[in-house]
């Protein structure tokens, strides 16, 4: 192991930790001595689960008092930097909160950071992030040259979430250094998306539609047949700027990268862009009519045939079962 310590940016909701989080901690293991977690709010109900996932300690800021908790946790790791019981490096997710922490952390330190990363990997005394460029088409590996904090925006599902069974991390507060005017930021409110079922980001089974479904309403079949599969239903890009779904449906190198058991792509052509999002589902099953489409470049089980007929007859079966 390169690195003597690594912190990781903690996401966690009413007690349960986030799926990103746990995923880099797998990966912070790998590359660390020592793995510890920033988080905002309560720690004690969480760390229990942290330390069953390598982490040895988790640092709070403290209660919030409605107040941002980007500029409150990019702060304290910065002071805590400041002072010499920083980390080597800090990987955060992309999630609003992780770049959000990422950015103002990368102005206060006066540091790059580097996103969009689906790897890491050790170069000598370095770390650099695996990214893929142009679309998806090139990988490259970047790392900085600059002194002190390494900052690492990683996208969710690049690596594998694992239990270690290790004693709960112990908990202590970070001091929060000078906040400046977002100090006097207050949340009024929040907004909870409501959704049944899975999250797309978190399905077994994703079930999406693209332009070949051709008009909006249309896509009440891709909800229908994700429901009874008990999956998550996706979008490409397509039909999310044409306004047929929102953009929290979104699977591609823009949207939401899904890895799924099961990932059935309906009337999608399979752009780059959208296979970069969904490339490493176990299985890729993809309908449409065009046999030429480039999503049957990476399916495992292709059907040639127009959706408006297929998915019906699927609909009827599953519903007849």
């Amino acid at each position: 192991m390169g690195f003597s310590k690594i912190w990781v940016h903690g996401e966690a909701s009413d007690g349960v930790v986030a799926s990103i989080t746990l995923e880099l901690l797998a990966k912070a293991r790998e590359l660390a001595e020592t793995v510890e977690v920033v988080v905002a709010g309560d720690a004690d109900s969480i760390a229990a689960e942290l330390g069953d996932h390598g982490a040895s300690a988790v640092y709070s800021i403290g209660s919030l008092d409605n107040g941002l908790a980007g500029p409150r946790i990019a702060s304290a790791i910065a002071e805590a930097c400041s002072q010499g019981s920083g980390p080597d490096v800090l990987l955060c997710g992309t999630t609003y909160d992780g770049r959000d922490v990422a950015g103002r952390l990368s102005v206060k330190l006066d540091t790059p950071v580097i996103t969009n990363v689906i790897d890491l990997k050790q170069d000598g005394e370095r770390l650099l992030g695996h990214e893929p460029v142009f679309g998806g088409t090139k990988d490259v590996f970047t790392g900085t040259t600059a002194e002190g904090l390494d900052i690492f925006v990683v996208r969710p599902k690049s690596f594998v979430a694992e239990s270690t069974g290790g004693d709960p991390a112990s908990v202590s507060v970070l001091q929060v250094g000078d906040l400046g005017s977002t100090g006097t930021a207050v949340v009024k409110d929040q907004f909870v998306e409501e959704s049944s079922g899975p999250r797309l980001d978190e399905a077994n089974i994703v079930v999406s539609g693209g332009r070949g479904l051709g008009e909006a309403d249309k896509y009440e079949m891709i909800e229908k047949l994700a429901s009874l599969i008990k999956g998550a239903p996706g979008a490409s890009r397509a039909i999310v700027d044409a306004g047929w779904v929102p953009y929290s449906y979104q699977v591609g190198q823009t949207g939401k990268v899904v890895k799924p058991t099961v990932y059935l792509a309906c009337g999608i052509s399979g752009a780059t862009q959208h296979l970069v999002g969904m490339k490493g589902s176990a299985n890729i099953i993809a309908i449409n009519k065009d046999e030429e489409a480039p999503i049957f470049g990476i399916a495992d089980l292709g059907i040639v045939g127009d959706v408006h007929k297929v998915l019906p007859k699927l609909i009827e079966a599953l519903e007849a079962q």
